[in-house]
């Protein structure tokens, strides 16, 4: 919904990024449109901003078939947003945040959800705050919110009584993509409990940056000080990612990459280019458990099995 507001259509290009789910890519392609891949901050993963400059100054460029910028908080840390809107603002793209992992986050004086044009956030079964499916997205324009609002539901105005709105005359077609009194219900029950889950998670993870900050073999990821992640995913990274999560699973801790990146899949081969910032941070980034469901007691046990590992240790103990 966000790209179709946004004017991305048919043989339009989106700059994305490939490291990320799926779900972000993918309705591009449903536009009919194609992604331009944009290079990550290879210690974060989040979307470089002097890559998406770089691709809109290219010499010969038909930078009018750009319709938008979609960039991804990647395990909630928040994008450079002051960075990427002003080149947005230069080049007249809009930018669209893909902050599905950053509800709670912290981008300079102001939460996730006011800095970009577009933001959309996702209330799925196993996000901090869910509806058991489903999400929303955030506007500064208010023309664009009530555009939305039709979308949701067919292209038809749910305000205009309930008798035979199908006889109405949508002015363009939409989706069934409102939210029910169910689901409704069942976020509004979570939602008392958001702010919790949001400091235990930070919790853990600034327990992590304490403990892991001077290993050898294992790198925590840099962070800048003008912002502060939701912490959807905490990545370490190490050059033997494999090796780190065949020991953490010796060890009874589940790690991963989470997410494989888009461009390498076949549905984007015509869209392969060269990303070195991709291909180290795929290559080295791994995450370990940081959710509010664990006691301190894991914390230590993953801690100490992380150190084993830098350490070069192969004396496995499962916990």
């Amino acid at each position: 919904m966000a790209l179709r507001l946004a004017g991305v259509g048919t043989d339009d290009f989106v700059i994305s990024t490939p490291m990320t789910c799926l779900a972000t890519n993918e309705p591009i392609l449903a536009l009919g449109a194609r992604p331009l891949w944009a290079d990550v901050n290879p210690q974060t993963g989040e979307m470089d901003a002097n890559s998406v400059y770089r691709i809109l100054s290219t010499p010969n460029l038909d930078r009018g078939s750009i319709k938008a910028i979609l960039c991804v908080h990647w395990g909630g840390y928040p994008c450079c947003l002051d960075t990427l809107n002003k080149v947005g603002y230069e080049f007249g793209i809009p930018v669209i945040e893909d902050a599905a992992q950053a509800l709670g986050a912290i981008y300079q004086d102001g939460m996730i959800g006011f800095h970009s044009q577009y933001v959309c956030f996702s209330f799925q079964a196993i996000k901090y705050l869910t509806t058991v499916d489903g999400g929303a997205i955030a506007f500064r324009s208010n023309e664009q919110m009530e555009r939305a609002r039709l979308m949701r539901w067919y292209g038809l105005d749910r305000t205009k009584g309930s008798k035979m709105r199908c006889l109405q005359d949508p002015p363009e077609y939409g989706y069934k993509f409102h939210m029910n009194d169910v689901n409704a219900a069942i976020g509004l029950a979570n939602l008392e409990h958001l702010q919790d889950l949001l400091d235990k998670a930070a919790y853990h993870a600034r327990w992590y940056d304490n403990a892991l900050g001077e290993l050898k073999r294992v790198k925590i990821p840099e962070r800048s000080s003008d912002r502060l992640s939701a912490y959807w995913l905490y990545d370490i990274l190490t050059d033997d990612a494999d090796g780190f999560i065949e020991y953490m699973a010796k060890n009874g801790i589940e790690a991963s990459k989470v997410h494989g990146r888009n461009d390498k899949k076949t549905i984007f081969a015509s869209s392969a280019t060269d990303l070195p910032g991709v291909d180290e941070f795929d290559r080295r980034h791994v995450c370990i458990p940081v959710d509010h469901w664990l006691n301190d007691a894991d914390i230590i046990h993953i801690i100490d099995t992380i150190r084993r590992f830098d350490n070069g240790s192969n004396n496995d103990s499962s916990c």
